[in-house]
Order: C-alpha cells, then structure tokens, then sequence
C-alpha cells in the first residue's frame, strides 16, 4: 500500500507512573516491538504531552490511540471506539487530567480543519490508578497484547499487512532502556521500601 510518510500515527498516552494509567503507552511500546516496520506508519509515545502533540496529529492521515479511560465499564474490559463515538466516549466521564488534554488535542486539530481522516481509540477500563510508582495491574498487563492485536487488525482493515517482527529484527526501543516495562517492574521497591500511599512516618509526625 502506497502512502505518505505519516499515513497512519499509532499512539500511545497516559502516564506510566501511575498503574493502570501507562496501559496506552505500554500498549505503543508492545506494538512497536511486536511488528516489522511498515512505510506510512509511525509508533510514538505521547505520554502525557497533550497539545504538544498536535503537530503529530494534525500530520496524520489516520489515528490510532491507545489509552486507559473510563467507559463506565467492568474494570479490566477492552473497547474500540471509531469516528463520531470517540468524542461522546471521551466526554462520557473524566478519569484524568490527560484525558482532558486527549479530548483538547482531537478538538483542536478539528478547529484547525487537520484533523485525521479516521480515528480509532483502543481503550481499556482501569482497574487500579493510585498507586504512584505502580506497575500495569495484572489485567491490564494481561490485556496490552490483546489491545495490540486490535490495532494490528485496524490497520488491516485499512489495507496494510501488519509482518510481526522475526527474531533477528531488533528496533530501536520506543521508550528509555530505563522506563521500558520489564525494567520498569523489576526495578520498583516494595512497598516496605517505599511507601507508595503517602510515608506513614511523615505523616505520624506532622499529626503529633
């Protein structure tokens, strides 16, 4: 399939530092990692740049998003949303301040008349978000190659065939050696190391 150089941008938003709420980036490093490079497509981790990505959007034929949002569903469940019901989807009910900035994001670049020609939100429902530091929830986890089979299949839908990567074929990673998920998780203290609510100790003292 012939297209230009930014036919289709797959994107990944939300905030790793935050459980469930990296599910949309962690969903873009695992498409990136799991597919061959295909001419039109770009892989990219918004993470929580908001309107600094409009640029980004506005150069894209087509959108794929990836990200946690509230649907209003059972935690844990995976939704794909096209077109007109991304923007009732997203004003359905807020979850964070990055959703806000994914909905400003979308509208502005429909103001700017360069908005993509077809917009597909992959998203999931979170199970948990308050936990600083945390890593994807288990579900979540369990579901980011689920969500990355999705967007494989749009993207068939619009007429590309999506080569999974061999094992010879090693991109460039999407995100820091630091960040990327298996160091990410392996990495983190445990919560006797590292109070992930609020140090108790702390907060003992400013009480007495």
């Amino acid at each position: 399939m012939s297209a230009r150089a930014d036919d289709v941008l797959i994107l990944g938003v939300g905030n790793i530092l935050w459980a469930d709420e990296g599910f949309g980036v962690r969903c873009a490093e695992a498409f990136h990692a799991a597919y061959a490079d295909e001419p039109g497509l770009r892989v990219m981790d918004g993470g929580t740049q908001g309107l600094n990505l409009l640029g980004d959007v506005q150069g894209a034929r087509r959108l794929i998003l990836f990200d946690a949002l509230d649907f209003g569903r059972p935690a844990g469940e995976l939704l794909v949303l096209r077109d007109a019901e991304v923007p009732r989807a997203l004003n359905a009910k807020m979850m964070s301040l990055h959703q806000a900035s994914v909905m400003e994001l979308l509208a502005c670049a429909g103001l700017l008349g360069a908005a993509p020609e077809a917009i597909t939100v992959i998203g999931f429902q979170p199970v948990l978000l308050d936990d600083y530091g945390g890593c994807l929830t288990p579900q979540a986890a369990a579901a980011v190659p689920a969500a990355v089979a999705l967007g494989a299949r749009e993207l068939q839908r619009w007429g590309y065939e999506m080569r999974p990567r061999g094992p010879g074929d090693r991109p460039e990673p999407l995100l820091d050696a630091s960040l990327a998920f298996s160091a990410y998780a392996a990495g983190r203290p445990s919560a006797t190391e590292a109070c992930r609510v609020g140090d108790a100790r702390f907060l003992d003292g400013l009480v007495a």
